[in-house]
């Protein structure tokens, strides 16, 4: 059920203690986690192939997350991406929807919702 054809959910977020829950969280449902720390590192290391779904944070050095979520839709990509981000005004809700997320949660996050966004984002493909 939560592990869907071996596919791992990727969280991308520059804040360590925030990747770690949020890892641990997912995993304490079954499911496999990746998270990197910048754009760049997901870049480098991430198996596009594995992945059922991103976790992106908006804010970050370097790349940002809604440079990597407009990179992916223009290459084609229908993997689906959720925006987390301690940032949420409208226009960075109506800019991310628009480049192709397919969900926008605002930081601290509520587990059940993000467990919700994680489920219907795999549901999505």
């Amino acid at each position: 059920m939560a592990k869907r054809h071996g596919q791992t959910i990727c969280i991308v977020d520059d804040d360590l203690s925030l990747r770690r829950s949020l890892r641990n969280l997912l995993m304490s449902v079954g499911f496999r986690v990746e998270t990197f720390e910048s754009v760049e590192a997901f870049l480098e290391s991430a198996n596009q192939a594995e992945i059922g779904c991103l976790v992106l944070d908006v804010r970050m050095a370097g790349m940002n997350g809604l440079d990597l979520l407009r990179r992916l839709t223009a290459a084609g990509s229908r993997m689906p991406v959720i925006i987390l981000t301690a940032h949420g005004d409208d226009e960075t809700r109506r800019r991310s929807l628009e480049a192709g997320a397919v969900a926008f949660l605002e930081k601290p996050v509520r587990s059940p919702m993000l467990l919700d966004a994680v489920h219907a984002a795999l549901n999505s493909t």
